[in-house]
């Protein structure tokens, strides 16, 4: 498929999604004109870095992969850790992001920290991005934009349940770690993220969060997302306990060059667009 022409590297109708973590990294291509998304890729580490190595591993990207060479009409990042917490936009005031975020986050000194609003649900999202990450991405496309993982997830799932009546957890799992989406009568009740390293812990953190919301097992609305299908050992333990489990979807309606595995992973990569 000619994505250039013949005059420049400059893609016409074509954007670029980055999805960034320590634990790995994601990219997808769409051509907005054909509304698809002719590239995707999904790159999971043999361990966990820090932000540096994050750098140089992103970088060896660019250096091995063409199609990322080009100059994209729109580019967006979102940045996937924990560092981040929601504020009611009532109470909000940007003098006080440090304050914010330091209660529920282990932050440094030198961190930036910036922020999201999210329209769904009146609220910002406080958090610190990998400010490395956002300067190389400056230095190869200029201006760009940027998103904590948890708004994308926030403002998806709050349009899909925007006419729905009843409680619903949301669980968007990764490789090493999970976010959590409770929506009530189509308002978010809770938003939270863990760290995992065996399917007890997994199942653990979710029947935790069900009992502090009084939220039964017997009753309770499961929907997973992300990284997980029915032979996987985190859908097998979650089903001994909770037994009205399903698979969300993403509210796209991109053809693909090279479909994805199932029609919920690579969530907030793909609602990205």
């Amino acid at each position: 498929m000619a994505i250039t022409n013949n005059n420049s590297k400059e893609l016409t109708n074509i954007e670029l999604s980055i999805q960034i973590s320590l634990s790995g990294l994601s990219f997808c291509i769409l051509n907005r004109k054909l509304n698809a998304i002719i590239h995707l890729n999904d790159i999971q580490f043999e361990k966990k870095l820090n932000p540096l190595e994050l750098l140089d591993r992103l970088k060896g990207l660019f250096d091995s992969e063409k199609l990322l060479s080009y100059n994209f009409s729109k580019v967006i990042v979102v940045h996937d850790n924990d560092l981040s917490t929601l504020v009611p936009e009532t109470f909000f005031n940007e003098d006080y992001l440090a304050d914010y975020l330091k209660f529920n986050s282990k932050i440094l000194k030198s961190d930036y920290i910036t922020y999201d609003r999210i329209a769904e649900n009146k609220s910002v999202n406080v958090y610190v991005p990998y400010i490395n990450i956002n300067n190389f991405i400056y230095d190869k496309f200029g201006a760009f934009t940027f998103k904590h993982i948890s708004t994308v997830l926030i403002e998806k799932i709050l349009q899909l349940e925007k006419i729905k009546m009843n409680t619903r957890m949301y669980v968007h799992v990764h490789k090493n770690h999970f976010e959590v989406i409770v929506v009530e009568n189509s308002k978010l009740k809770l938003f939270n993220s863990f760290i995992y390293r065996s399917k007890e812990d997994f199942i653990y953190y979710i029947l935790f969060t069900a009992e502090q919301l009084n939220l039964s097992p017997e009753t309770l609305k499961l929907i997973f997302l992300g990284a997980i299908a029915k032979d996987d050992p985190l859908y097998k333990i979650a089903y001994k306990y909770i037994r009205n489990i399903s698979f969300g979807r993403r509210n796209d309606k991109f053809k693909f060059d090279t479909a994805p595995k199932t029609t919920y992973a690579h969530f907030t990569l793909i609602n990205n667009f």
